[in-house]
């Protein structure tokens, strides 16, 4: 098993290069099983996550290759010959994203078992707004020894749905499965988010007519079981791991630029490091933070998209160890997300935790030490704060990080950190 050891980093410049989004890639992977073509994908970051959908596409009968390099990234998936609808519980329990195929392999066979999902132990994630949504749909759902039995006697019917709340994944899934409908499918309070957009965007561009793309109603006309040729498209750049880069180079005091970026989906990110006083030059596709003196407190609230991201809480709370006065964090989408609040205590930390409130009194003097990821994002806080902590701090159960981030440790060595991936026991 691999950890990081970091040293503190004087400061961070230069540029990196931001990969493809994991949260649009693990979809669009899924809405491979709605063509009847081979589909060539570009952009996919090369990361754990990705890795184990494609195994799990090509244990249900897909051919899949992938090129990974510096300069481009190209995946081809064909589930042209796709008969096996069963998704098992050793893949699926590494990864909750894996429910995504449930939609899909439903809409095009009429039947089939997927496991109920693992992944990040950040809270209650339930899937039941998806199986309500396809049970009005015309599925009859069955949960039997940890697995979800899905069957559609007289297939899929676009119908009404509403959620009762928003659900990201409920809402790529639902997509997916009234692509192949019969008739018209109406998705209120859809997730608005880019990753969620984008499927829109490739579905809609691909044969299946949809109204309303990156607003809360979507309309979705299906094509009655008629397969997809789906063109070859390019994922959208990762705006957490932008995110994250970005209070990397806040927390150092640093000057960064990163390339390939999409700055309109870090509003909410940029916006809270304005107010922690970060200044920006921004381009189309270009984001360069310039250091600031002093790092001001600030209060976050978690929401959905647009709202200020909850995949960027945990980083800027490990920001905000180091502002000059006390922050607030209130996290509104997952009860179970302040895990690695312990960890920065144990580096030297000022938190205290009411409920799903973190206070963060700042600035407070960071000691390296051992610390433990406890999920994806808990990892880079804790990487954001071994680049400023005395001493060394080794990151240990990393392969949750691994689940997210492409080559993190490799991007910043090359704009100056000091940070070495090593071997449990190797030290």
């Amino acid at each position: 098993m691999d950890y990081l050891q970091i040293k503190r980093a004087a400061s961070l410049s230069g540029e990196i290069k931001i990969s493809g989004a994991k949260n649009a890639s693990l979809p669009l992977i899924a809405m491979t099983i709605l063509a009847n073509n081979s589909v060539t994908i570009n952009n996919l970051p090369h990361v754990a996550d990705i890795n184990t959908l494609l195994k799990l596409l090509s244990n249900l009968g897909a051919e899949c290759s992938s090129s990974w390099s510096d300069k481009e990234n190209i995946t081809t998936i064909d589930t042209s010959d796709l008969k096996e609808t069963k998704a098992t519980y050793d893949i699926v329990r590494t990864m909750r994203a894996s429910i995504l195929v449930l939609g899909p392999i439903l809409a095009r066979f009429g039947h089939c078992e997927v496991s109920l999902p693992g992944g990040c132990a950040i809270g209650q994630r339930p899937v039941d707004l998806h199986l309500k949504a396809l049970e009005q749909m015309g599925a009859v759902i069955n949960i039997e020894a940890g697995y979800i039995h899905a069957t559609a006697p007289d297939g899929l019917k676009g119908c009404e749905i509403i959620f009762d709340k928003i659900t990201v994944t409920g809402t790529a899934n639902i997509v997916m499965a009234a692509a192949l409908a019969d008739g018209v499918t109406t998705i209120t309070n859809a997730a608005r988010e880019p990753e969620v957009v984008q499927l829109c965007e490739i579905l809609n561009a691909n044969g299946v007519k949809i109204e309303g793309i990156a607003t809360a109603v979507l309309t979705i006309h299906g094509t009655a079981g008629k397969l997809l040729n789906i063109d070859p498209f390019s994922v959208i750049p990762d705006r957490i791991e932008a995110g994250t880069y970005l209070c990397a180079a806040a927390i150092t005091r640093s000057e960064l630029t990163l390339k390939d970026v999409n700055p309109k989906h870090l509003g909410s990110v940029i916006s809270k490091l304005q107010e922690m006083g970060s200044k920006f030059t921004i381009t189309d596709d270009s984001i360069t933070i310039h250091p600031s003196e002093v790092i001001k407190p600030v209060k976050i609230v978690t929401q959905e998209y647009p709202a200020f991201p909850t995949d960027m809480q945990a980083q800027f709370l490990a920001l905000a160890t180091q502002a000059d006065g006390t922050s607030i964090i209130e996290e509104r989408l997952f009860e179970n997300r302040f895990m690695h609040v312990s960890e920065l205590q144990r580096m030297g930390a000022n938190i205290t935790l009411n409920g799903n409130v973190a206070t963060v009194n700042g600035r407070s003097k960071l000691s390296g030490t051992d610390v433990m990821a406890t999920d994806l994002r808990a990892s880079s806080a804790l990487v954001l704060a071994g680049l400023v902590a005395d001493g060394i701090t080794d990151v240990h159960r990393i392969y949750h990080l691994d689940r997210g981030y492409d080559s993190l440790e490799k991007k910043l060595q090359n704009v100056g950190a000091d940070i070495t991936r090593l071997k449990e026991g190797s030290a």
